[in-house]
């Protein structure tokens, strides 16, 4: 095991970014950078992306990619602003075409000049240094979502939380709440000691976490645990959608990340 991890969490949106880097070479990617965004102000600012850019300097890192898990529609990506200040290029998943064209027919934005420099398809290898990392699609909360498999550790995005969490919606444009299950059973066939790295974690009465294992998912994740089926987690699923609000940041979101963020 070489790689190294550093988990960032973002306690007004609950998203956790990671800087991921092969201390061999010096190399390494960001996944799901945050922009701050102040809705009552319509303004941003980059306290927590600069703390990225500190890591990265503190470290003697040089940045290689910019990776997102999905158009992510409860915070604004800060990828553009990385990718300028520090260099990368910006990965996200080749279905990010479909969120980009439903955006557009729903809403009425366009989407040239998207800002991204690669689109991942499904099993693509590529790597940070000299360490390959691959690209898994997770549809589900959206058609888009990928996680990324690093050597023994997995960036799942929006599939599962943290066990006592759950796992994500699926009522999005384009979300499917049996293509989600499907996908979690996918991560859930990886290895049991495979680390996995949440994209949110929303804790009560306890320290944010954001690391967990295979086997501690299917042990306990109080929503997709072993023995729940694919029926009884889709009405599960809906049910509880049925009940949440749009997420705060949900326009501002939406509308920079179609193009790889502010």
């Amino acid at each position: 095991m070489t790689v190294a991890i550093q988990g960032f969490h973002d306690a007004v949106t609950g998203t956790v970014s990671y800087v991921v880097s092969d201390p061999t070479t010096r190399q390494a990617a960001v996944i799901d950078p945050v922009l701050d965004y102040d809705l009552a102000a319509g303004s941003t600012s980059t306290l927590s992306a600069d703390m990225l850019l500190v890591h990265l300097r503190e470290q003697g890192l040089t940045l290689q990619w910019i990776l997102e898990t999905h158009v992510h529609a409860d915070h604004v990506s800060a990828a553009r602003y990385l990718r300028t200040r520090a260099g990368g290029l910006i990965a996200i998943g080749e279905h990010t075409r479909e969120v980009q064209a439903t955006l557009g027919r729903l809403r009425g934005w366009p989407s040239e000049e998207d800002g991204f420099d690669r689109l991942l398809r499904d099993g693509e290898s590529f790597r940070i240094g000299s360490i390959e990392a691959t690209a898994l699609l997770v549809p589900g909360h959206t058609p888009a979502d990928l996680a990324y498999r690093i050597e023994d550790a997995v960036f799942i995005g929006d599939t599962l939380f943290m066990p006592d969490g759950g796992s994500a919606r699926a009522d999005f444009p384009g979300g499917d709440a049996a293509a989600l299950y499907r996908s979690i059973r996918r991560l859930l066939t990886l290895p049991p000691e495979t680390r996995l790295f949440v994209c949110h974690d929303y804790p009560v009465g306890r320290q944010a976490r954001w690391e967990t294992t295979v086997a501690e998912q299917r042990a306990a994740n109080i929503h997709a645990h072993d023995g729940v089926s694919e029926a009884e987690f889709v009405a599960m699923r809906q049910a509880r959608d049925a009940t949440l609000a749009a997420p705060r940041l949900m326009q501002p979101a939406l509308q920079a990340n179609i193009r790889a963020g502010g």
